[in-house]
């Protein structure tokens, strides 16, 4: 719904938002003349300290700290641990063998989709929207192939989809 602007004597459209304060919960509607003015004006974090700042900061970007400042430091040191074992001893990593708790099903759908066993989801789900486009009975070169191609892909994504529990 389009409301009319509020800026004082504005009878445009307030086709645009504006904050009103800084928990983002209530806007100002504003025709987009007015919203440029306003957006101009407006400090995010005015009437802030530079610590509160740096504080606010720090919340939303990694989110709100533990309270429980022993956990915290434990998941601290072991992150750092990991770290520093991962820049340190890197050939360690890369020599580390994958997953062979995989079942077999999953493994096999990763070899025919040609992915890492360390692949995404999204990874999984843009290689089988091109092997499907590839093998689609109705739109593959080598039709003779296609359906039994097409339907070993369905069942691999399949697999795959119950493994990463989509």
């Amino acid at each position: 719904m389009i409301t009319k602007c509020d800026h004082p004597g504005c009878g445009k459209a307030g086709t645009c938002r504006a904050p009103k304060n800084r928990d983002l919960r209530e806007y100002w509607h504003f025709c987009q003349e007015h919203a440029a003015e306003y957006n101009k004006n407006w400090n995010y974090y005015a009437d802030m300290t530079p610590e509160e700042i740096e504080a606010d900061w720090e919340r939303q970007t990694f989110g709100a700290p533990l309270k429980d400042k022993n956990k915290a430091n434990a998941d601290e040191a072991d992150y750092i641990k990991f770290l520093n074992d991962f820049l340190t001893g890197r050939s360690q990593f890369d020599k580390m063998p994958p997953k062979s708790n995989l079942p077999t099903g999953v493994s096999g759908a990763f070899k025919l989709f040609g992915l890492p066993l360390t692949a995404t989801w999204r990874e999984v789900g843009v290689k089988y929207r091109a092997l499907a486009k590839k093998y689609h009975p109705d739109t593959a070169e080598n039709k003779a192939s296609a359906n039994s191609e097409f339907t070993k892909i369905t069942t691999a994504y399949n697999t795959l989809k119950k493994y990463f529990k989509k």
